[in-house]
């Protein structure tokens, strides 16, 4: 038996296959064959069965309907699956990862999300999906996770209730399991879908505390020194007012207090990896 790229003869076709699967350690079911030769006896010797095994694809339909996708976004790319027990995982490889990714991974999330439907067509049980690509994902829960234990510490200085802005169930939870044993704050999810965020509450909280709000710019120099972001309920750069009141986004009336917004630019291929989160436009 010889093999070349995964090209294997044999003096039969089954002797081909056998030798194949041995050779490369995988099963008939993990493999797609492509017989190339039957093999025949001649009157002058015989030639051999040639067979081409190539392993499956993990993500099958999944995998090219990801594919497919990439093709309507006018992206170049490509993507890559390792089905494992309990979740398939799909690697998007582009050069153009910043598109693929999209602000705070919105993209790549809805990528995720209708590759999942793709993936659960037809099954009886659930198959997590998973799409990541230049490893953000994993990026991503360590930002979070440093942002967590940053506000918890900045509520407890400031003995105010902070509140981030909304995310997915996923990464709140990534939230709540960064501050899980934090003795100082305590974490809760408030909201409605798909407007969920979370609230870090320091155990020293003022009584009634309205909190502190998320805001998603990114400037700098509020009046009290730290953060500035323009206040929910403004048109152009004015307080909407109604009967003299300042009124919140979740409708509460507030009067005489200036709103101080916290936030994180939470990063796509282009933030810097090792850059500090100030020069990422983090705080």
């Amino acid at each position: 038996m010889t093999s070349t790229e995964n090209i294997f003869t044999a003096k039969t076709v089954d002797e081909a296959i056998l030798d194949g699967l041995s050779t490369l350690g995988l099963t008939i079911d993990e493999v797609e064959i492509t017989v190339l030769e039957e093999g025949k006896k001649k009157l002058f010797g015989s030639v051999k069965a040639k067979v081409q095994i190539t392993k499956k694809s993990g993500g099958g339909n999944t995998e090219q309907f990801v594919d497919g996708l990439l093709k309507i976004l006018g992206i170049d790319g490509k993507s890559e699956a390792v089905d494992g027990d309990e979740c398939l995982h799909i690697e998007i490889k582009t050069e153009n990862s910043s598109k693929v990714i999209g602000k705070r991974g919105d993209v790549l999330d809805a990528v995720q999300c209708l590759a999942g439907a793709v993936a659960n067509i037809g099954r009886t049980d659930y198959k997590k999906v998973v799409v990541d690509c230049e490893n953000y994902r994993s990026q991503r829960e360590e930002t979070l996770k440093a942002l967590a234990e940053k506000l918890a510490k900045k509520a407890v200085e400031k003995g105010r209730k902070l509140t981030l802005e909304p995310m997915n169930p996923y990464e709140r939870r990534i939230i709540h399991s960064a501050l899980a044993n934090n003795t100082e704050v305590k974490t809760v999810s408030e909201g409605k879908e798909p407007n969920r965020y979370i609230a870090v509450i320091p155990n020293n909280a003022r009584p009634n505390d309205r909190g502190l709000r998320y805001g998603e710019r990114k400037s700098f120099g509020d009046r009290e020194g730290k953060f500035g972001g323009q206040r929910r309920g403004e048109r152009g750069g004015r307080p909407e007012r109604r009967g003299g009141e300042r009124r919140s986004s979740s409708g509460g009336a507030k009067r005489g207090k200036k709103e101080i917004y916290f936030g994180a630019f939470l990063g796509n291929s282009g933030a810097k990896a090792d850059a500090t989160p100030e020069e990422n436009g983090e705080e």
